[in-house]
């Protein structure tokens, strides 16, 4: 079977051999986010709320919700 979407999916490098990942795509003025185990259901964000969550991220943040 022949991959349909036209959209460039994207995952961590460091994700999970066994397709336990979350993988990203960029579609105009969104991105996408859907779990590789459940690929037809998507999440859509504006690329401006995805920007400011990595900023976050990056900044540490974020770092309390792994703890």
């Amino acid at each position: 079977m022949v991959d349909q979407d036209p959209l460039r999916w994207i995952k961590a490098s460091r994700s999970y051999a066994h397709g336990e990942c979350v993988e990203l795509a960029r579609d105009r003025e969104i991105i996408r986010l859907r779990d590789s185990k459940n690929p037809d259901v998507h999440l859509h964000f504006p690329r401006a709320e995805v920007a400011a969550f990595i900023d976050r991220a990056q900044r540490g943040e974020l770092d309390d919700l792994l703890g």
